[in-house]
């Protein structure tokens, strides 16, 4: 979920940039693409941190 989520917000962030650099339409500010890039990071760390919580778990109940 958290995975899919950052992907999101990614893409969010991908788009802005491409409309800047290519048709020059930017909807995001300078601060509004760091809370973007940021928010995706947080949540694709959220979603590296779980699932190494859960391959720990699986691999303790063997």
């Amino acid at each position: 979920m958290f995975l899919v989520a950052s992907a999101i917000v990614f893409a969010v962030f991908f788009a802005n940039v491409a409309l800047g650099a290519f048709a020059s339409s930017a909807f995001l500010g300078d601060v509004g693409e760091m809370l973007v890039l940021f928010a995706a990071t947080i949540l694709f760390v959220i979603a590296i941190l779980k699932k190494e919580a859960d391959q720990k778990t699986k691999n303790q109940g063997s």
